[in-house]
């Protein structure tokens, strides 16, 4: 190609190659014989020199794209002085344009979470503090009761003994689930893209694939989960690490498949040929902290252990923490409240006292495992994206604080929920599609607390699926003010204290008042509501 043919930018891109590429094959003959030392230098500088060169054709595209940017908002404020019919079908194909741009891929770049950078602030800094400071005034407050009460000075953690009970047996149960997913999803599409050409009758082959697939993913990641929870009698924080993990697997199974299977079957409609991605990128999605599949992530240079390390501590003082807060403010209040009658005003003083410790496990469960957790796992396998999470607790309106409480699962049911039922509606019955992914999101939550806890009381459904909706149309994105970010507090801590308030009653009458007779309307009651032994 003539240079004339070049644009300005590729133009400048070639000369300067060329330059250095001349001044490279220059460098030895500049150099005294024997000299490696200033052959090491001039080496460098010619490194140094091409890489400003990258830097500086990516700073061009970078404009390049702003540029256009530019100019497409001015050629829309132009659109106005256009006669009205022109305008209205500007206007028709900017909102088209509009809906496809939002419809797109989630992109991934290089981000702290907001935490790491909101404690280098010392006064914020200075809040951690001082919930540290409230974990050692339990463990002391708990010695110190201990003491006086029973004569020790030993910590006696039987509520992570029974919480944790069996924990070989949910690890065990995890590693086959693993080991299922890892395999089968994998091994499923590369088949079903290898004998996609070949075969007949290519969409009743396909159709016979997803019905395989579905029936192993029922038996290996359904009933078996559920089968080692309610089998071996696990404690409940056994029971959540096998059941949490059983719906990360599905999720992670069903976006790799999601995101691969359409450029096969563009691949396969324009040369016949298709190949799946590559199993490394498969394993490394399956470890790392996002559910949206990508062949490709932005990543670090380096691993900080010590941040690693700070971090699984930081899990573990939590543990810790929530231990307390049930030792010292739920299991006293509520194991004897089944015993007493059951009065209106009793039930509303117990919501308000829970109310405290509710906010506590909140906190907690956000701060250990959407900041420490997947940002340990984040750093160990240099994922560079940890927008885990966004200012939630600035949220003005519910629609906000769903959106940014928990990113993880927020994009998950976007792109395969939400903006798949939208594609499949043609773009209409957008509310349709949001209130069903509220309800997925509803019974999700439901399943877990129903499994992990031994016992059917939908509270969780109930806040979640009603008054979470009612709330995410009132108090949506126009409630700006900050009194409405008071009163998203406001019900946030009342609903905290319902739900601990709520489960802390059944789970003592399930233990207090056992069913003599096991029936269907037995086991779906709540036995709080009758149990006065």
């Amino acid at each position: 190609m003539e240079p004339r043919e070049l644009g300005p930018e590729n133009l400048r891109q070639r000369r300067s190659q060329e330059k250095a590429q001349k001044e490279e094959e220059a460098a030895p003959q500049q150099v005294p014989n024997g000299d490696t030392k200033h052959l090491d230098i001039i080496t460098a500088h010619i490194q140094w020199k091409r890489h400003m060169e990258a830097m500086k054709s990516e700073l061009l595209e970078q404009v390049h794209t702003q540029l256009s940017e530019l100019l497409d908002k001015a050629l829309e404020e132009a659109a106005y002085s256009f006669p009205p019919r022109l305008r209205n079908g500007l206007a028709k194909q900017a909102n088209r344009e509009k809906s496809s741009q939002q419809e797109k891929q989630k992109v991934f770049v290089e981000r702290q979470s907001l935490l790491d950078e909101l404690l280098d602030v010392e006064h914020f800094r200075t809040i951690y503090h001082m919930f540290v400071a409230m974990l050692c005034v339990f463990a002391v407050s708990t010695v110190v009761v201990d003491f006086i009460d029973e004569g020790r000075l030993v910590l006696d953690f039987e509520l992570f003994i029974f919480a944790f009970g069996k924990l070989h047996v949910a690890l065990f149960a995890w590693l086959c689930m693993f080991l299922y997913t890892l395999v089968v999803p994998y091994k499923a599409l590369q088949i079903w893209t290898s004998c996609l050409r070949t075969v007949r009758f290519p969409k009743l082959f396909t159709a016979a694939v997803v019905v395989a697939l579905l029936l192993c993913h029922t038996a290996a990641l359904g009933f078996y989960p559920i089968h080692t929870v309610v089998s071996y009698k696990l404690g409940p924080a056994s029971r959540f690490i096998v059941i949490l993990e059983q719906i990360r697997f599905l999720m992670k199974s069903h976006a790799f498949l999601r995101e691969s299977v359409p450029p096969i079957l563009c691949a396969v409609s324009q040369d016949g040929k298709g190949h799946p991605p590559e199993f490394s990128t498969y394993l490394y999605f399956l470890f790392c902290p996002t559910l949206i599949y990508r062949e490709s992530y932005p990543r670090t240079p380096y691993v900080r252990w010590r941040y690693v390390i700070n971090n699984f501590a930081k899990v573990l003082g939590c543990l810790f923490y929530g231990y307390f807060i049930l030792e010292r403010l739920c299991i006293p209040v509520f194991n004897n409240m089944s015993k007493q009658p059951f009065s209106t005003k009793t039930l509303v003083l117990s919501i308000f006292n829970a109310t405290l410790p509710g906010t506590f496990l909140l906190l907690l469960a956000f701060f250990a495992f959407l900041h420490c957790w997947l940002n340990a796992f984040a750093e160990m396998l240099r994922f560079a994206d940890r927008m885990f999470y966004k200012d939630w607790w600035n949220s003005t309106s519910f629609s906000t604080y769903y959106r940014t409480w928990n990113v993880v699962v927020h994009d998950w049911l976007y792109y395969y929920i939400y903006q798949e039922l939208v594609w499949l509606l043609r773009g209409r019955a957008r509310v349709g599609a949001m209130l069903f992914a509220f309800i997925v999101s509803a019974v999700v939550h439901e399943y877990v607390f129903t499994v992990c806890f031994g016992f059917f009381y939908p509270v969780m459904f109930t806040l979640f699926a009603f008054f979470g909706v009612i709330f995410n149309f009132i108090l949506n994105d126009k409630r700006t003010s900050p009194v409405w970010n008071v009163i998203m507090w406001t019900f946030l801590y009342v609903g905290q204290g319902i739900q601990v308030c709520l489960y802390c009653q059944e789970w003592y009458a399930q233990i207090h008042c056992p069913l003599k007779e096991r029936t269907f309307w037995g086991i779906v009651t709540p036995r709080s509501w009758s149990c006065r032994s």
